[in-house]
């Protein structure tokens, strides 16, 4: 079996993709609802990925 090595980042990104999508399977109605709110919660967790490593960044000096 091969072995993924990823990143923080792609790690980050690829499960702020998956959770995106999952959620916006199971929480809406229709086509288009789920598609906008995928891509809402997307931007979402990507503001939060990008926000949270620059707080880090600032505590480390």
């Amino acid at each position: 079996m091969t072995k993924m090595n990823l990143t923080h980042f792609e790690a980050a990104f690829l499960f702020a993709l998956l959770a995106s999508v999952v959620l916006g399977i199971v929480t809406k109605n229709n086509d288009r609802e789920r598609l906008r709110y995928g891509a809402y919660c997307f931007a979402y967790f990507l503001v939060a990925l990008f926000g949270i490593a620059w707080v880090m960044k600032l505590g480390h000096g």
